[in-house]
């Protein structure tokens, strides 16, 4: 009779697709320590089962373009919006067809260590893969979310073969020659766009690793350029460095005489600051249309949020809130009206108006998050 040390080694040796088998041949084994280890790898197995039914379901877009006849399919995703240092990176990448690696996932939900895993074993596996790098001082120049469709415009330029069909992470690609879709929270609904998403992941935080060494002091190799509140103090004690985006962090360096233009970039900073933590992902500040300017366009869940931020030192002339009056909130819809019509957003995202207020009192900074302020009207109101 074999122990059950010698049992549970050919049970942890055994191909996931055959265990069923091996534990049957020791069911009739009454001994409590191999009922104990059956019931072990009967549970591996029902993980094994729900994670192939959660990577097929994120198949479901890839699929739909093999059906079509349309392969390969490229996933497409970035990293880094938010950091007040470093490059924003894309990745794309193209599986084989049918492909399923075990435990890839949104690069968000997974710990740095089983990204450096996955890493590996996507670019073993993938039949193509690019990574997009736009710099710090391009961030500067043409702004974030340009900047992010820049590195993923190179991405999908390195692969070969080159891709028949992109799925992107949250909205299309504007300009782009090659058939795609958009998919709000694709990094979690596609495989191809969570491999991407590690891709990217890895390598931007490999690069901000590096980063500490030549710019030691500001923990890059920890907050990977985010601004954390060591970050911004290190900033605000040392200056900044080459590889901080100016227009991110020209509002937490030293201030003498502002005026009010200082003023409301240095509130859109904080509400900025303040929404990243709420979880919003930040597309674009100071977006401007004929219509007028919205100070913040982020994204939540299914949403893509417009943000008007007011920033008071009292309320002599009322909360901050009461500065977005009608006409205020006119040129705010025409603006963003203007802005889905470029971006050419899908019927599949809603749309909201929000207001941050930002006021100065005693000494002290407060901050109100009003979501669904004001609203579109509709047809006949």
């Amino acid at each position: 009779m074999q122990s059950i040390s010698e049992i549970r080694e050919v049970l942890a040796n055994c191909e996931i697709e055959a265990l069923s088998e091996r534990i049957k041949e020791y069911e009739a084994d009454s001994r409590k320590g191999v009922q104990a280890l059956l019931a072990s790898f009967r549970k591996k197995q029902d993980a094994h089962k729900r994670e192939q039914k959660r990577l097929e379901t994120m198949l479901f877009y890839e699929r739909e373009c093999y059906a079509a006849g349309i392969e390969p399919v490229a996933g497409v995703d970035e990293v880094g919006r938010g950091p007040l240092a470093g490059p924003v990176v894309a990745a794309a990448v193209i599986l084989p067809k049918d492909c399923k690696i075990i435990g890839v996932n949104d690069s968000k939900k997974l710990s740095a260590k089983k990204r450096e895993a996955l890493y590996d074993v996507i670019l073993e596996k993938a039949v193509a893969y690019g990574i997009g790098v736009v710099s710090p001082e391009r961030i500067d120049e043409i702004n974030i979310l340009q900047a992010t469709r820049e590195a993923m415009r190179q991405a999908l330029e390195q692969l070969k073969p080159a891709a028949a069909f992109v799925l992107v992470d949250g909205t299309a690609i504007p300009a782009l020659s090659i058939p795609q879709k958009g998919i709000v929270k694709g990094d979690a609904k596609s495989l191809s766009i969570a491999a991407a998403s590690i891709v990217a992941k890895v390598t931007r935080d490999r690069m901000m690793e590096a980063y500490e060494l030549t710019y030691p002091g500001y923990g890059f190799g920890v907050n990977k350029g985010y601004g954390t509140a060591e970050h911004i103090a290190a900033i605000r004690e040392k200056g900044i460095c080459p590889i901080h985006r100016r227009s991110f962090v020209n509002n937490f360096l030293p201030r003498q005489g502002e005026n009010p233009t200082q003023k409301g970039n240095r509130g859109e900073a904080l509400a900025v600051k303040q929404m990243m933590k709420l979880g919003y992902e930040i597309l674009e500040r100071n977006y401007r249309g004929k219509e007028g300017e919205i100070d913040i366009i982020a994204k939540k869940d299914t949403y893509i949020v417009f943000t008007e931020v007011k920033y008071r030192k009292d309320t002599e002339k009322g909360t901050p809130a009461e500065a977005v009056d009608f006409r205020k909130q006119q040129h705010i819809i025409g603006t963003a009206e203007a802005y889905i019509a470029e971006q050419a957003l899908g019927e599949d995202v809603d749309f909201r108006f929000d207001v941050a207020e930002v006021l100065t009192h005693g000494g002290k900074t407060y901050f109100r998050y009003t979501e669904d302020a004001f609203r579109q009207p509709q047809k006949g109101e």
